[in-house]
């Protein structure tokens, strides 16, 4: 699936849900499916700054795609990483650099967040078009 169809399945999941207590449910459910972050990868390089809560993103390179995995110890964040790692997972470089994430805006993840976590989100969102440009380059 492309970058696109993911976060229009993601549009589609969270209109599901009118009342945003449902869609708060919804992260705090994607940050518990989330795969627990090997405690090796819980260091200061990974930890992104800006974010109210402790957020981590360890990122791997195959050769052709990246791969995320991340940790946070606060849910509601857990579950925006998750979110975010869903949409951006297994596709290459170049592909997340080109990405417009238009699904934050379209199911209004910011405008519901406080401003701290909105900063939080911004910080995740360019942590990892960082790792992108990174290997886009090598």
């Amino acid at each position: 699936m492309t970058i696109n169809q993911i976060q229009d399945e993601v549009i589609e999941e969270f209109n599901d849900f009118a009342d945003w207590m449902d869609k708060y449910q919804m992260l705090i459910d994607l940050g518990n499916e989330l795969s627990p972050l090997d405690n090796q990868y819980k260091t200061e390089e990974n930890l992104i700054e800006g974010c109210q809560s402790r957020v981590w993103v360890q990122c791997d390179f195959d050769g052709t795609q990246l791969h995320f995995t991340a940790d946070s110890d606060a849910l509601i964040v857990k579950g925006i990483i998750a979110l975010l790692i869903r949409v951006l997972d297994n596709h290459t470089p170049q592909e997340i650099l080109d990405s417009d994430l238009y699904f934050i805006d379209a199911i209004g993840l910011k405008e519901h967040l406080s401003p701290t976590r909105s900063n939080g989100l911004l910080s995740m969102v360019k942590r990892i078009k960082a790792y992108a440009l990174v290997y886009a380059q090598s």
